[in-house]
């Protein structure tokens, strides 16, 4: 065997074990790095889905005051569904937080579900919540539109 055939018989022979152990301990490695910054993004994807909820409850809000203004209808439809209006926007209410009354509120105009999202009534300000985080929705005063607050995020995160 000439040495040009020797040189090819080796080519072919692979990786050897030192090389594939060597690999393995790199790729072990990087994972260890790696690991702890993808492990925890369930409370960025709360959060992110609460924000969109935010989204949700202000354009709701804004699409049935537009709809009282043009029609000066109380209750609105939206999508088939009546949502009652206080000062011409949604209520702080919906069956979904208390199946006892027969009004649609803003949870109901923006189509939050309570399996997706903790809501809770008190007096005319509806919180909805997702983990630890939540914001506010209180009916609109007399001239006034209603308040949204911004997302509350404990130090702990959602």
């Amino acid at each position: 065997m000439n040495m040009k055939n020797a040189v090819a018989a080796k080519k072919e022979q692979g990786f050897t074990l030192i090389e594939l152990v060597m690999v393995i301990v790199i790729l072990g490695i990087l994972a260890a790095f790696a690991l702890p910054r993808f492990a925890d993004l369930g409370g960025d994807a709360r959060l992110a889905s609460l924000e969109g909820a935010r989204g949700s409850v202000k354009s709701a809000s804004a699409i049935a005051h537009s709809a009282n203004l043009a029609n000066g209808n109380n209750p609105v439809n939206l999508e088939g569904t009546q949502i009652t209006l206080v000062n011409g926007y949604p209520q702080a209410d919906g069956p979904t937080v208390t199946a006892a009354t027969a009004t649609n509120g803003i949870a109901e105009a923006a189509q939050l579900d309570a399996n997706d999202f903790g809501l809770s009534l008190a007096g005319t300000t509806l919180t909805i919540s997702n983990g630890a985080c939540s914001f506010d929705y209180t009916e609109a005063a007399a001239n006034a539109a209603p308040v949204i607050t911004a997302i509350n995020v404990p130090a702990t995160g959602c």
